[in-house]
């Protein structure tokens, strides 16, 4: 078989789901089965849902009306028959949906967070579902949630892999069209449960594992992975082929090629993961594969922003020792601060971080009980992979360096822009 993986972007309206629809005539359908995402930014507007939820907000119920509606609209736009079977499918799921939010007792915001958003995929892959059959392909549609089985670690769930691989291996049939959601399973008591960053990816992955699948193919609005992001450098080149090791360091330092976990199973059993363009589906876009690392050889560049460099010197002058190093980590931990670059000395400690949930402060007054603090906001960190000297010099062109570091095959540079 074959998995391919539609993101948000590729479903976002009825012209991009008649243009799925056109990719599969073009590269086939048999043997093929689907994972979907929820449509356009409908997690996000899940998301608001929920924070209504919580805060007893009187705009709950116009902030489903918004789901509800930008669903409805889409249907119109696919399906001239409001009698089709469609439209009472999609209510239903709406239904439940309103069911739990009256009817819930848990105060676990990672729990209400996981039933809620589920709704995106559930509904996006019935409309998609729909659609094929409309179009005279058979299809098949599966509740992925009776396939992917996993702990109940809400919003970053395990998947149990012995349990996972029974079910898809007995209940996925071939030589039909499958349709099922990304990002979803379920614990031991059929609650959903979500997979964490790049959820989509890793549902395609864990498919094709248990499929012994040919191959996995991420369709994007992209020629397939490139050198750098365009949105940051000019002429960035596409890269033919990635080796599965090269991509796992490309994410490490902060590339959204492709997350390594969704790599991970797919490299043990060598299955090849291709990443192509759904505008011009027949373009062979880049494989991820065993084979060379990169091809062409060329730097890859890439660039995470709004990062904090966080510096710590000893506040008498004595060495920054293990057990210093080990308090610091065990606070970054505590503190939700992801590391990005680490760099000491005798006397001081660097450290690169992402302060995603607004932490800083807080940590900041626990850390200046033992060190002196300095620190620079709104940096940016570039990760060189493959660098040359030509490859730095545009890095560091108009900008303050305020820390290098320098590997066999990797440079980073964390700068400010210079205004």
């Amino acid at each position: 078989m074959r998995i391919f993986k539609f993101g948000g972007a590729s479903v976002k309206d009825a012209e991009g789901i008649r243009n799925v629809h056109s990719v599969l005539q073009t590269v086939g359908f048999e043997d093929v089965l689907l994972v979907i995402s929820a449509m356009g930014k409908t997690t996000n507007a899940l998301e608001i849902v929920i924070k209504n939820y919580f805060e007893k907000s009187a705009a709950l119920q116009s902030s489903v009306q918004e789901v509800k509606k930008y669903h409805n609209q889409i249907l119109l736009d696919l399906f001239e028959d409001e009698k089709n079977t469609v439209f009472t499918d999609v209510n239903s799921l709406f239904t439940e949906l309103d069911h739990f939010l009256s009817q819930n007792k848990s105060p676990n915001y990672n729990f209400v967070y996981d039933q809620v958003v589920s709704y995106g995929e559930l509904i996006s892959t019935t409309i998609i579902s729909h659609y094929m059959s409309f179009m005279e392909i058979k299809t098949q549609w599966l509740d992925v949630r009776d396939f992917i089985k996993t702990d109940n670690n809400y919003r970053d769930a395990t998947v149990d892999w012995d349990l996972t691989q029974k079910t898809i291996s007995k209940n996925v049939k071939k030589k039909i069209l499958n349709v099922t959601q990304g990002f979803l399973g379920s614990d031991k008591n059929n609650f959903t449960t979500t997979l964490g960053r790049e959820g989509s990816d890793y549902t395609a992955a864990i498919f094709a594992y248990c499929l012994n699948a040919e191959s996995v193919t991420i369709w994007k609005d992209v020629p397939g992975v490139m050198n750098a992001d365009p949105r940051y450098f000019e002429n960035a080149s596409l890269l033919n082929q990635i080796s599965y090791r090269e991509a796992i360091e490309l994410a490490f330092y902060g590339a959204t090629v492709i997350h390594p976990k969704t790599l991970q199973p797919l490299q043990k059993k060598e299955i090849p993961l291709f990443v192509k363009s759904f505008i011009n589906p027949t373009l062979p876009g880049t494989s991820v594969s065993k084979g060379a690392d990169l091809e062409p050889h060329l730097p890859c560049f890439i660039v995470k922003k709004n990062q904090l460099l966080l510096s710590l010197s000893s506040i008498d002058f004595s060495f920054i020792m293990e057990e210093n190093i080990s308090e610091i980590f065990a606070l970054l931990h505590d503190y939700k601060m992801k590391v990005s670059l680490i760099q000491n000395s005798a006397i001081s400690f660097s450290v690169c971080i992402d302060d995603k949930f607004g932490n800083f402060n807080a940590l900041k007054t626990i850390l200046s009980k033992k060190f002196q603090i300095a620190y620079n906001e709104n940096v940016s960190l570039y990760t060189i992979r493959h660098f040359d000297e030509k490859a730095a010099q545009m890095v560091e062109q108009n900008k303050d360096v305020l820390l290098k570091q320098v590997s066999r095959e990797t440079m980073q540079i964390i700068t400010k822009e210079n205004n």
